[in-house]
């Protein structure tokens, strides 16, 4: 497995960026082929296009097409076509939660570093910059080629900003907002604050939100677990409770979901007959199978009750 450490230019994703990167994929799968007219197209510099392309592969709205250039994903044409999307405009929760297993899982074989070190491998309570990038040096030092100092600092600081404001917020335009839409979901918060040993500094103190997420609804949680198990455990024909609850890319892993908050899901999704999981509990086992002849979770599925027609 190889780490990417860049890619972002140091700016998380923006509010108005997806529904443009959409916009004009759909129309020009060239779109960004030539950045001096993605500029021009998109109103941004340089570096915000080259931004904007790396978050629209990332968070899985452009894919590769087979003429070269991107395309629209599934997803994408889902949630975000202008006449009959789900949530064009990024105004439901659930397209949040989303983007973020689309982010934290994108990729199996070279994932983001941050993601993949801080949302499946981290231990402590707590998250802090200094904390952090000592792990992160001693983690990358193992690479064929570590990146430098500087490289893990801005890599760091784009994985937090992606998940915690950078300013107040009261009375921003959501368009305009220069946050990611990410930090509605409240995926890590503040706790308080420390002082950096052998400087006198005080730094603050993050956690993930390990609690249940009621916006997870049982539909989304579906989709999820059908994602997690066709990309990482695909010649499996059963999962266990531990694999869906703490597996590396998992479910509860990547939701930081408490397990009574993951088992509560699976039993909902199993009571229903017709639906494509089965939960099996006894005192030896917890196993989730596949119904046969159940066709697999759709996005559309994944919103449940209240999706527009």
């Amino acid at each position: 497995m190889g780490f990417r450490y860049s890619g972002h230019e140091t700016f998380p994703c923006r509010y108005a960026w997806l529904p443009k990167a959409f916009a004009a994929i759909e129309a020009d799968h060239a779109a960004f082929a030539d950045e001096e007219n993605a500029m021009i197209r998109l109103g941004v510099g340089k570096n915000m296009v080259r931004a904007i392309r790396f978050w629209m592969v990332e968070m899985s709205v452009g894919i590769k097409h087979p003429d070269g250039g991107y395309q629209p994903s599934d997803f994408a044409n889902a949630v975000f076509n202008r006449k009959n999307g789900i949530d064009p405009f990024l105004e439901d929760i659930r397209t949040l939660w989303l983007l973020h297993w689309k982010l934290s899982t994108h990729s199996v074989d070279d994932p983001l570093f941050a993601w993949e070190f801080l949302v499946n491998q981290w231990q402590s309570p707590d998250i802090s910059r200094s904390s952090v990038l000592e792990a992160f040096r001693r983690a990358a030092d193992k690479e064929a080629r570590p990146p430098s100092d500087v490289t893990l600092e801005q890599h760091f600081d784009t994985f937090l900003h992606t998940y915690v404001p950078t300013r107040s917020r009261k009375g921003d335009i959501q368009e305009d907002n220069l946050d990611c839409p990410l930090v509605e979901i409240e995926f890590i918060t503040p706790v308080g604050e420390r002082r950096i040993e052998g400087t006198g500094k005080r730094e603050p103190i993050y956690a993930f939100r390990i609690e249940d997420k009621p916006d997870i609804t049982p539909e989304l949680f579906a989709y999820v677990l059908d994602d997690y198990w066709t990309k990482r455990r695909r010649t499996e024909r059963t999962l266990t409770f531990k694999d869906v609850t703490f597996g590396n890319g998992s479910p509860g892993q990547v939701f930081k979901l408490p397990e009574w908050a993951v088992r509560q899901r699976l039993e909902v999704l199993s009571e229903d007959s017709s639906g494509p999981f089965r939960y099996q509990e006894s005192a030896t086992q917890q196993l989730i199978s596949r119904r046969e002849g159940v066709a697999a979770p759709s996005i559309i599925a994944a919103y449940g009750e209240g999706v527009p027609c």
